[in-house]
């Protein structure tokens, strides 16, 4: 199962692009290694301030741009894991581990194929393989250069 873990909603701090310190960047370092060598990581960033950000609102065929910074800085998220772990109760146990002194993360489960049910033909599912397969394989070789 992978769930998506939003960490930290962000604050006034976050959002000035105010980083953590240096204390708490290495335990966050040390926590990530354990995230790794558990095989549980897929990927986690830490993002820019929503001022740097831009929302596009759909309206039938109206796209309309927002651009940054956003008032409800209590709504927005400051950074993300991706994880995968074999059910929710073991993702809150590692979020339980992390060295977040403050705040609050929010866990929710990716949907996976299955999950589509009969939807999901069989031929419907190679289609979304084959797409899912191209993607991430495009997307590592971004991040490898």
């Amino acid at each position: 199962m992978r769930f998506m873990v939003l960490m930290v909603k962000a604050d006034k701090d976050s959002e000035a692009g105010v980083l953590p310190d240096q204390k708490f960047l290495t335990e966050m370092g040390k926590y990530n290694e354990e995230l790794v060598k558990a095989g549980v990581i897929l990927a986690g960033e830490r993002l820019h301030p929503s001022s740097k950000g831009a929302r596009v609102r759909f309206s039938g065929e109206k796209r309309t741009v927002i651009d940054g910074p956003f008032i409800e800085a209590k709504e927005l998220i400051a950074g993300f894991w991706l994880w995968q772990v074999k059910s929710k109760e073991e993702a809150i146990e590692w979020i339980k581990r992390s060295p977040f002194r403050e705040g609050e993360v929010e866990i929710r489960q990716v949907f996976e194929a299955e999950d589509f049910g009969r939807e999901l033909t069989p031929e419907f599912r190679e289609q979304m393989t084959e797409q899912e397969t191209r993607s991430r394989a495009q997307a590592s070789a971004k991040l490898k250069s």
